[in-house]
């Protein structure tokens, strides 16, 4: 699906560079924005199931310094190319990633846990032994947990969820705790992608230069992913993602009462988008743990599309904010603070091995649960023998 996705989205960007008509260029950019959708979810996805636990952040962040390479490529183009036709703009932009298209074919895996989950035993092993053979290592086990493990999803049958974004609905549906997941992460998703979208849209109402507003905001992206990747592994993820959208609700809100033109304008602005950047970060590796293997791919791609859809209302908010500041800033502010509290119905993911069916991400709940209770019965009788001691004395 990845390779599929990232040729449709890189084909489409070249033919609309010699688009005719508007028709013919809005259809194309439909089929790359379609295609550019799966591109995100897949790479992120399948990048954390080849690695172990001990990887799986650093692996998550890596990603983002490439992107951020990406976003600040783009303010460099727009300036070099500002006299030249916009057709030059899509070419320099889709013909690379034609060549990542190889690249990938040639170089990468398919996730052993994902052909696992779909009952590919044999597809799993080869996979895991190219890997180990690119690795300069040599699998000699029998594989009898891969064995045990296959077996167990094969009597699961169908509860793993297998078919796509309804099929993984319904299958939370019949879960509540999944469901709740689901809906408390793509409510804050909702508000992160307002912002996140929304910002570089609006630095035309920051009152500065286009190109210098366009390129701080892309380098902004740079000192998060450093930050994400030197803590992603010590801090929690609930807790980050609602400070991190509270903080970028209250530097948003400055941005009404600041003067146009301002650098204490822009100051604002880039920490609001900074802050938005790191939750967006966060929010992606933090629906990976989640969720588990059979429903992963789906549910952060609903995920990604919820972020998006706060990328739909972002333009309409930046236009009325042209007339009247709150409607862009005020609002951003206000829906980013507020839904980024939803973060909290989560529970806490840091450290926890990634679950490969519901049905075992069941039982490390109800282990979590009774460990919860037993700490929770023992700091009671702790208390209650100080007390007795007290009494004594």
């Amino acid at each position: 699906m990845l390779l599929t996705s990232l040729v449709s989205m890189s084909v489409a960007g070249v033919l609309t560079a010699f688009a005719p008509n508007v028709w013919a260029y809005a259809a194309l950019r439909f089929v790359s924005g379609f295609a550019r959708s799966m591109v995100g979810t897949c790479t992120l996805v399948l990048s954390t199931e080849l690695v172990g636990k001990r990887w799986r952040d650093t692996v998550s962040v890596a990603g983002f310094f490439f992107f951020t390479v990406g976003f600040l490529s783009l303010p460099a183009l727009g300036y070099t190319f500002r006299e030249a036709s916009w057709r030059n703009m899509y070419l320099w932009t889709s013909v690379p990633s034609l060549c990542y298209s190889v690249l990938l074919y040639f170089l990468a895996q398919e996730s052993p846990r994902w052909l696992l989950v779909r009952g590919r035993k044999q597809d799993a092993i080869e996979t895991l032994q190219q890997i180990a053979s690119l690795n300069g290592n040599s699998i000699t086990s029998s594989f009898s947990m891969l064995q045990a493990c296959t077996m167990h999803v094969e009597d699961d049958g169908d509860a793993g969820g297998a078919g796509g974004a309804f099929a993984t609905l319904r299958t939370m549906w019949e879960r509540p705790w999944a469901l709740r997941r689901l809906a408390a992460i793509m409510t804050t998703s909702f508000g992160v992608g307002m912002v996140y979208y929304g910002m570089p849209l609006n630095v035309g109402s920051l009152g500065t230069n286009l190109y210098l507003s366009v390129t701080y905001n892309a380098l902004a992206e740079l000192p998060s992913a450093i930050l994400s990747l030197a803590f992603i592994g010590t801090i929690n993820r609930r807790s980050t993602v609602v400070a991190l959208t509270a903080a970028a609700g209250v530097f948003s809100l400055m941005c009404v009462v600041i003067p146009e033109g301002s650098a204490a304008r822009m100051a604002a602005e880039l920490l609001s988008f900074f802050a938005t950047i790191t939750a967006f970060n966060l929010i992606l590796i933090y629906s990976i743990e989640l969720f588990p293997t059979s429903v992963r791919n789906s549910a952060v791609g609903l995920v990604r599309q919820a972020l998006v859809l706060g990328g739909v209302a972002a333009p309409v908010l930046v236009a009325l904010g042209r007339e009247r500041t709150f409607w862009s800033f005020g609002v951003f502010g206000l829906c980013i603070g507020c839904l980024g509290l939803f973060a909290a119905c989560l529970p806490e993911t840091r450290g926890r091995s990634m679950s490969d069916t519901m049905e075992e991400e069941e039982d490390k709940e109800k282990e979590e649960a009774a460990a919860a209770a037993v700490t929770s019965c023992t700091g009671a009788a702790a208390g209650i023998a100080t007390k007795d001691n007290s009494d004594v004395v």
